[in-house]
């Protein structure tokens, strides 16, 4: 059992790296990186969430989505703007630029599907798969 290929985690883990390997060049062409890109797709869903709502939604913790943010908002993609109500609470809101990046993006799930060389049930098939995956590990 303590052979690398039997591992799920470094299968997982080595597919991770070579998908982003994949996106690289068709991130750097609009001008982001790879967690960049996972923040706006979340934010072309529903823009103006809070900064806690949007970590709550990529798994990460606002000392690393802080950084993160802050470079979108000095690229001109968002804003950060703290609320009225609550001064610890920040709402990210795409600029005009943010939501045009979103029309360059549409090109980038069917580059990914035709790097995969699989079929779509197939792919659909295999997130829920990790989706569910998941859902188990931090149950």
């Amino acid at each position: 059992m303590l052979r690398l290929d039997n591992q799920l985690c470094f299968a997982l883990y080595s597919t991770s790296l070579a998908m982003t390997r994949i996106y690289k060049p068709l991130l750097d062409a609009l001008g982001i990186t790879y967690p960049q890109y996972l923040a706006l797709l979340v934010l072309w869903e529903r823009d103006g969430l809070s900064v806690s709502e949007l970590g709550g939604r990529l798994f990460l913790d606002s000392g690393t989505l802080t950084p993160l943010l802050k470079r979108l908002e000095s690229s001109g993609l968002v804003t950060r703007l703290r609320a009225a109500e609550d001064e610890r609470r920040v709402h990210i809101t795409l600029t005009i630029a943010g939501r045009a990046l979103k029309e360059q993006a549409a090109k980038i799930p069917g580059c990914i599907l035709s790097a995969t060389h699989c079929s779509i049930p197939d792919l659909v098939s295999l997130t829920q798969q990790v989706q569910a995956l998941r859902r188990q590990l931090l149950a």
